[in-house]
């Protein structure tokens, strides 16, 4: 019967031969099929027959990714002509730096698009040095408005130069106070000859206490503090806003009506003016999505699953003895440190599943008392409600990068059966799919609307996943290039707590279970390594077993 699933799902290619005798027991079919079920195919020239003397070249067929993804394929060129520059405007404090991070890492990892954010602030402490007092931030000094100008200038020469003479160019993001109108219609001057659709994001924000926490998280930790002491470097950075707030102009509804932009108010409130377009659109719908406030996630892997145990990749196996010992421990981790507070109080938190049997079962002990919260500024203005703890909520976006033909098969056997395939993924593990299945860059897309919802939460966030699910996600938040992304390490028995921040992402491991009684069963050979099920391997970090 698993020959003739895998007969019917190999007759498209015409590389199926039925088995010489008997019948075939379970897992008896890769010894039936040999070769490349891609035999007689190539992405970069479809094959001419008497039928079809034309054929449709493939999508992407000129590009040198192998058996690509399209939007992946086009990357800058898909609209070439459109280059975008995002001007950030707003008082110090607000947030600016972090949206224009965060959407520039959004922009280049998730849609393979170019993006270089220039920040004036670091053309600033160049040329002037790391610490300035709050006095060169008057604007009656004429002195300190020329040496501003000249950072300003300079960032400006930079971000002119990087679209004009970089061909791959298509994003750049002017990070700035660009506080009055006069600014930025310089701004529009100097890009008026790019001919480039510019965008301006204001960032607005009237809770003092979130701005006071915003200045002790993220500006203090910048050189322009650094060994001053902390009430003091707050009350300089205070004034420091001050003397913008005596020249501040918003963007003004009437007078600046026909320019394209984005008003953010307390990261709740938006206002969006002639703002047109696909990548815009993706633009708008992630800064929407975006909040200032600390938040924490935490990645595991779901407990040994049955097939781990034999090897075998993806399928839809149930845990073992030492999986479900790993689904109590991890059980008690979160009970002890996601769900509570250091004073032992409990606090909300999310737990997410993919849709598959070993994830939800690596959440069958998890404890789901219902708790009272409130918040200020929400849709019920503070009054108390009822919230479930870790309440699961299985997203088949997280289910594992299916594998396709290949499904349910030992490593090994795929090298033995389809050679060539398993040479191609060890070519380039990002862009291969396997036949009729995915590929990274498959996943990759994927994932972009849980991104969009993990930068909307703001409680803790526990998500219990697969290698590589869980790769991608953690190469995003790390800063890693997409490339690194099939090879990041992240071992069973492991939970991963990552904590982003405007200027990165900080990462601690913890390891639940030490030993168990089988290894991970993940072992990936290369192309003529001897392999032993079961065998223990040594790995580097970014030469880890595939998912």
């Amino acid at each position: 019967g698993q020959w003739c699933l895998v007969r019917e799902q190999m007759s498209a290619f015409g590389t199926a031969e039925e088995p010489t005798s008997g019948s075939a027991a379970p897992g008896d079919h890769v010894a039936a099929v040999q070769g490349s079920p891609r035999k007689n195919a190539s992405w970069q020239s479809p094959m001419a027959s008497e039928s079809n003397p034309k054929p449709q070249m493939a999508p992407g067929a000129g590009s040198k990714i192998d058996n690509p993804v399209l939007l992946d394929v086009c990357g800058t060129q898909w609209m070439a002509g459109d280059k975008i520059v995002i001007v950030m405007v707003g008082l110090p404090a607000r947030g600016k730096t972090h949206i224009a991070r965060r959407l520039a890492r959004y922009l280049s990892f998730f849609h393979n698009v170019p993006v270089e954010v220039f920040n004036v602030g670091e053309y600033r402490r160049k040329l002037c040095g790391t610490f300035v007092p709050a006095t060169f931030f008057d604007h009656s000094d004429a002195e300190s408005v020329s040496l501003r100008r000249r950072c300003s200038e300079a960032a400006m020469g930079d971000l002119r130069r990087y679209l004009l003479e970089r061909e791959d160019s298509r994003v750049a993001i002017y990070d700035a106070t660009n506080t009055t109108k006069q600014r930025r219609a310089w701004v529009q001057q100097q890009l008026l000859d790019l001919k480039s659709k510019v965008i301006f994001i204001e960032v607005m924000c009237m809770d003092e206490k979130l701005i006071d926490e915003n200045i002790r998280a993220v500006k203090l930790n910048l050189p322009d503090y650094n060994g001053m002491d902390p009430e003091e470097a707050v009350r300089d950075f205070k004034q420091r806003i001050t003397k913008y707030e005596e020249v501040y102009e918003t963007i003004d509804d009437v007078e600046e009506k026909n320019l394209s932009w984005i008003k953010v108010m307390d990261c709740r409130r938006f206002t969006i003016n002639n703002i047109r377009g696909f990548l815009p659109g993706r633009i708008v719908q992630f800064v929407m999505n975006l909040h200032t406030t600390p938040k924490v996630f935490y990645l595991s892997r779901h407990g040994q699953s049955e097939y781990n145990l034999l090897g075998k990749i993806g399928g839809d196996s149930g845990l073992t003895k030492d999986g479900e010992e790993f689904a109590r421990r991890l059980a008690r981790y979160a009970e002890d440190t996601i769900t509570t507070d250091e004073d032992g109080q409990p606090i909300p938190a999310r737990l997410w599943t993919s849709s598959l049997k070993r994830t939800i079962d690596t959440s069958q002990f998890f404890s789901h008392p219902v708790i009272e919260v409130c918040w200020d500024d929400d849709d019920l203005q503070g009054q108390p409600q009822s919230w479930v703890q870790m309440r699961p909520r299985p997203w088949t976006n997280l289910d594992e990068l299916y594998a396709g033909v290949c499904d349910g098969m030992t490593y090994k056997e795929i090298e033995e059966v389809y050679p060539e395939e398993f040479a191609r993924r060890q070519d380039n593990k990002l862009a291969y799919r396997y036949p009729r299945g995915e590929s990274y860059l498959d996943i990759i897309h994927r994932l972009d609307p849980m991104i969009h919802e993990m930068e909307r939460i703001r409680e803790p966030l526990l998500i219990i996943g697969h290698q590589g699910i869980l790769r991608v996600i953690y190469a995003f938040y790390m800063g890693l290039p997409r490339e690194q992304a099939p090879y990041v390490s992240l071992p069973l028995n492991t939970v991963v707590t990552l904590t982003p921040h405007t200027y990165g992402c900080s990462e601690e491991r913890v390891t639940l279970m030490k030993r168990f009684s089988q290894a991970d069963g993940q072992l990936e050979p290369r192309p003529g390594e001897e392999y032993e099920a079961g065998k223990p391997v040594e790995f580097d970090p970014f030469d880890a077993p595939s998912h």
